[in-house]
């Protein structure tokens, strides 16, 4: 007997919780830093942020249409309320794109951007995992600004 640990609604509810916290995150930096600052030779929490947009959205668009389109990190986002404008508009897409997966395909192998063939689960996954990594990045930022970031716990 197969029986479910999580469900699809509940997965979806614990990323949509990851991208609160990050959104809150985001908020965080002072415009200036959100776009220059970086330690270790690290790329900015605004390029990053570009990443995690990049990819997320447009890599459920693909599962959806069955489209192995290539990813675009550069994204023409130049200032913080151009970032949040666009995380925000992306949080409504995620939840109906993700909707459109048919429980049966989660185990379907799929070649995402054409480089990563994996059961479709395991890009939803990396999706969450991606971010939750370049979030902490993020909070290594603030706490070398002396900022406090958000607690991770409150998605």
């Amino acid at each position: 007997m197969n029986t479910a640990i999580i469900s699809k609604e509940e997965l979806l509810s614990h990323w949509q919780g990851h991208r609160t916290l990050t959104r809150k995150t985001i908020e965080k930096f002072p415009e200036q830093e959100l776009f220059s600052f970086s330690v270790g030779g690290m790329r900015t929490f605004a390029d990053l942020v570009k990443e995690l947009l990049s990819i997320a959205g447009p890599g459920l668009e693909g599962i959806v249409n069955n489209s192995t389109n290539g990813y675009n990190h550069n994204l023409p986002l130049n200032t913080k309320e151009e970032l949040l404008a666009k995380w925000d508009a992306e949080t409504p897409k995620i939840n109906e794109l993700y909707g459109q997966i048919s429980d049966e395909r989660f185990h379907e192998k799929f070649n995402l951007f054409g480089e990563y063939e994996f059961p479709i689960i395991h890009n939803i996954l990396y999706f969450i995992d991606n971010e939750i990594h370049h979030r902490a990045q993020g909070y290594v930022y603030l706490r070398a600004l002396n900022i406090e970031p958000p607690f991770f716990w409150d998605r």
